[in-house]
Formats: C-alpha cells, structure tokens, sequence
C-alpha cells in the first residue's frame, strides 16, 4: 500500500476540486437563504427607494437557485472537448480559476451591494461545477490499477456526499450561517480551489491519455511509475496497449457521435436507467419532507439542522463502506441491493407518514426510515451509479459518455427542483410511490441489461455488451478476437 502514496493523495487533490465542490454548491445556499433575499430586499429599497414586490423577490431568489445548474449544464457539455484537446490535469487547473474568481464574486456582494454578483457568481460556480465533476469522473478513472479501480471511482461520490456535509457545517448558525456572515459562506469554496492549484502540478496527467490520445509511451510509463510505484504492472499497461490497438482508425467520439453508435447503445440505456434513478430516486423528497417528519418527533426546530446534518453523515459513511466494498461484492450486487432497501424504506415510509397522526410513536419510525433510506442510497446507487459509467466505456467514448451523464444530471437537478414543489403539494407523501415504481423499473433493467464490471478489462466488458449491442445479427466479438487484432497491429515491448 505504500507504494501507492501518491495515488491516494491525486484521489483527495482531484476530489476537492471536483465532487467535493459539486455536493458543496447544492447544500451551502440552503442555510443564507432567508439573509440572501433580505439583501435583495434592502438594496431594492436603496436603488428605486420602494420595496420589492413578493413576485420579483421570489423572481429574483430562483433565478439565484436555478442559474446553477444552467452553468452546471453548460460546464457539463463543454468537459469533454476541453479535455480530449488540453487533458484532464490543464482542464482542472483553469478551472479553479473560474472557482476562484466565482467565490470572490459571491463573497464581495454586500460589500458593493449588488445582488447581481451573487447571481453571476452562481452561474460560474455551476460552470465550475458542471466541467470539475466531469474531469473529476474521468481523470479518477484513468489513473488507477485495476485492483484499486471500484475505490478510485467511488471516490468520485464520497466527495460528493463530504461536500453537502461540509456545506450544512459551514451553514450552522455556530460557524458561518449568519446575518453577518453569509458573504464568508458563499465564498469559503474558494479554498479548495487554492489547494488543488498549489499541489495539483505535482501529479502527473492520466497514463491513458498521455499513451491513447497523446501517444507518448515514455510520458505514460512515467507517470505509471509515479502512480503505482515500481512494482509489476504489466497487466494494466496490456490492457492499455490493447485498447490502443483497437483504437487505431477510431476517432475520440463527441457526445453526438456517441448517440450514433450502435456498438455503445446498450451502454448508454442503462447510463439513462441509472441517472434516472438518481435523480428520481426520492432522495430530494426525503430532504423535503424530514423537516415536518422531525418537528412532529418532538424535535426543537433549533435541533432539527444537527438531524439533518446526522443524515448527511449517514449517507457519506454508507458511501465510504460501499466503496471499501465494491471490490469484494461487484457494482451489480450493490446496486441492486441499494435498489431494494430503497424500495422497501419508500413503501414503508408511504405508510408511517400516513399513520403519524393516529399513533404518537410513528414519527419516530419515520425519522429511522429517513435514515435507512440515506444509507440504502449512499450503499448502492448513489456510491456505484458513476463507477459503472466510467467503466463500461472505452477511452475513446468516455468523455462523451460523462457529457452525457452529466447533462442528463444538471438538467434532472433543475427540472426536478422546479416540478417537485407542485408534485408534493398535490400528492402529498404518496409521492413516494412514484419514486418507488422508478426505482422498481430500473432495478429489473440492470438486473437483466448490466453485466458484472467487477475485475474486467474495457475489452471484457464490451463483449459482454455486443451479445446485446449485435443480437440480431449474430455477431459476437469475444476478448480472444480483440486479442488476435492488436497483435497484428503492434508488439507489445518487453520493457513495458
């Protein structure tokens, strides 16, 4: 383990430029909230010398809102142009800048009173989000072996899930969730981008790109070296070599490319089944609802943040276990298990919710349901979704895929939190049932579609796949047929 030093330390540096920003922006605006819209208030006041209608307020506060995940959807189908030209490591460098600067314009806009910042900031810390998550997913799953491969790319999530939780720190009103203090919450993502700026140019671009897309074997080795050490690696750098063979007079596929491809098609239904799933899975339901849940428990409303802040940590210790897991069980088993408890916590949580007023103990079902159902998810789709998209694509799809991935996630994340609002108040907690049946349909589909990724090379993995990609014509391209192709193509070098 000791000659995997600085993989380890590349997997945090990425993170807090990456995820961790990400799930950071989605809890941080929850807590200024009600200061935010009083300094929108007051500089109204002060600029036309009248109040601010409720109309234009609640205008303004959801332009504030949605706008990040506009810049999220932008950042996101920008990422994998940006990164097949300049590579993963110049992508992310830049953009912290964008971080940087997005964070001093949040932070500075009471100071020059001007609520248009912190709307401009927003944007460019969803672009920020949107490109840093995307090259987060990529770089993460190019620059491990295979034995650490499950753990690199879960990685991804658990920075994800430690940024919501840093974020609802950062709001409690102890630490920065104050009247005076908003404008230091709103600009405290800043540091993480300072930290991947200073110590990212010590580590080296991913050994795929630099071997696949660059072509420099003595680059790739290097970094090999710097990554894994020096022991023997010959059955990574094989499969490199292989994939670079099967590559030759192949392109880098853009998103649109990708769309086209019928050898990837069953790739990309169930990168859509699982993306559906995360984002109508019920997650942001149960965020929705554990409020009324917990005050009806008989917690103080004063309590009540320190409960939700104990959710969030249940999610990320879930997820942190799934990633310690994902190596000994597969990413189906866990997934699918994740599906299930799922299921299982939203019926039953259908029940409690609707049984609460008639029996004083129920709530407190509820309030553990709540809790079962974050780690059911933080255990399986919300730790195993991304692992699985980065692995059952090639390098030269890969990009396009997490475009993909990523476009349907922003664009899930605003929808949902327009449309929510409406479901809820016209179905109340038998929403849930609806998350239910998705999350049921979805199950089945990847049990029946999805194969085991789980120790498979991308090779191994695409044959599984052309059994359902080629069905109809009979055609199926086994890893001894890629095997006889690359070595018509080239020799592997007894030095690597």
């Amino acid at each position: 383990m000791v000659q995997y030093q600085l993989l380890f330390m590349m997997i945090f540096v990425l993170g807090i430029g990456g995820g961790f920003h990400y799930g950071f922006q989605i809890s941080v605006v929850n807590a200024p909230s009600p200061y935010i819209k009083s300094f929108i208030n007051e500089t109204w006041q002060t600029r036309y010398h009248s109040y601010i209608s409720e109309n234009t307020l609640t205008l303004l506060w959801s332009s504030i809102v949605s706008i990040y995940s506009i810049g999220g959807v932008i950042g996101a189908l920008g990422a994998g142009y940006v990164s097949g030209k300049y590579g993963k490591k110049k992508c992310q460098l830049w953009n912290t800048l964008i971080l940087m600067g997005a964070a001093l314009l949040s932070g500075l806009s009471r100071e020059a009173g001007s609520f248009e910042m912190i709307m401009v900031g927003r944007f460019l810390l969803g672009f920020s989000s949107g490109l840093g998550l995307n090259l987060h997913a990529q770089y993460a799953g190019e620059i491990a072996p295979r034995k650490f491969r499950g753990f690199t790319n879960t990685s991804v999530s658990i920075f994800v899930t430690a940024g919501k939780c840093f974020g609802q720190i950062f709001g409690l009103r102890e630490i920065l969730g104050t009247e005076t203090r908003w404008p230091l919450l709103l600009a405290v993502s800043g540091i993480s981008s300072v930290i991947q700026l200073v110590t990212l140019p010590f580590f080296p671009e991913s050994p795929p790109y630099l071997l696949m897309q660059k072509g420099n074997k003595e680059a790739c080795m290097k970094a090999v070296k710097q990554l894994w050490g020096d022991g023997d690696h010959r059955d990574e750098i094989e499969d490199m070599m292989r994939e670079q063979a099967a590559r030759k007079g192949t392109k880098t596929l853009s998103a649109l490319d990708l769309l086209r491809e019928k050898s990837l098609r069953w790739q990309l239904y169930c990168v859509l089944a699982m993306i559906i799933t995360l984002q109508l899975c019920g997650i942001n339901a149960i965020y929705f609802y554990s409020y009324e849940v917990f005050e009806k428990a008989g917690f103080l409303p004063d309590q009540i943040p320190y409960i939700t802040l104990g959710v969030g940590i249940g999610e990320i210790t879930s997820v942190i276990i799934c990633s310690l897991l994902v190596e000994r069980f597969g990413r189906k088993t866990l997934l699918l298990s994740g599906y299930a408890l799922m299921v299982s916590t939203l019926g039953l949580l259908t029940v409690t919710l609707s049984l609460q007023k008639h029996f004083s103990w129920m709530p407190f079902c509820s309030v553990a349901l709540i809790f079962m159902f974050n780690i059911s998810f933080g255990s399986g789709p919300g730790g195993v979704s991304v692992t699985v998209c980065v692995e059952i694509f090639s390098q030269s799809s890969r990009a396009a895929a997490l475009v993909i991935f990523g476009f349907l996630n922003w664009t899930g994340l605003y929808l949902l939190g327009m449309i929510f609002p409406y479901i809820a108040a016209g179905l109340g907690h038998f929403c849930f049932l609806i998350f239910l049946g998705i999350i049921l349909i979805s199950g089945i589909f990847i049990y029946l579609f999805l194969p085991e990724t789980k120790g498979k090379s991308i090779l191994e993995i695409s044959d599984e796949f052309n059994k359902l990609n080629f069905r109809r014509k009979h055609i199926e391209v086994t890893t001894a047929d890629w095997q006889q192709q690359q070595l018509q193509h080239c020799t592997i070098s007894t030095k690597f």
